[in-house]
């Protein structure tokens, strides 16, 4: 009799056991749905003023998002993609640009040159002042930059005498004619 006394108390333990180990996975398993469901953005919830969503159901639209972000992750590589392409198309366009550029605008009373050249094209930056002073106008600021392997000039000047005013394309031709000799060196590599 002690014999099956002690078998009863050892089964009832192990069955007391398994209960409370069931119990706590059961609440860990409540409070993981919980999280879970704190993690929808409220606008995929149904309105308040339904009932509270059911453990399932929040399952369901948790793995619904989870879907949808999935899918708008991959249009967004997609898009990352093609505007990685669309940009080193557009730079290598850019790049086989022959060298030098030269843009000129006319501002009304003033003029705007911009000329791009290679690191080993340059221009001297005084020549073209030297040119727009010869042809009427005063500059009013010069800068230049670099940006990789090219210089980027821009030069602001207005005209010195506003009724004779500078005619932008003998300008140009005559800048045309100092930078022409830039573009039999040999690319840039």
């Amino acid at each position: 009799m002690k014999k099956r006394l002690a078998a009863s108390t050892i089964d009832d333990s192990t069955k007391l056991d398994r209960k409370t180990i069931e119990r706590n996975r059961r609440i860990h398993m409540k409070s993981l749905c919980h999280q879970l469901g704190s993690l929808i953005p409220p606008n995929l919830k149904p309105p308040k003023s339904k009932l509270m969503l059911g453990q399932q159901d929040q399952l369901d639209l948790a793995a619904r998002y989870i879907k949808q972000m999935r899918e708008r992750i991959e249009k967004l590589k997609r898009q990352k993609e093609q505007a990685m392409l669309n940009q080193s198309s557009e730079r290598k366009m850019f790049v086989d640009t022959k060298l030098p550029i030269l843009e000129l605008r006319d501002l009304g009373s003033g003029i705007e040159v911009m000329l791009v050249s290679g690191l080993n094209k340059t221009v001297m930056l005084y020549e073209v002042i030297s040119v727009l002073e010869e042809e009427g106008a005063e500059v009013v600021t010069a800068s230049f930059s670099t940006v990789g392997d090219k210089l980027f000039y821009v030069v602001h000047a207005q005209v010195k005498i506003s009724r004779v005013g500078v005619e932008t394309t003998r300008v140009k031709d005559r800048l045309q004619e100092f930078i022409a000799p830039l573009e039999i060196w040999p690319e840039d590599v």
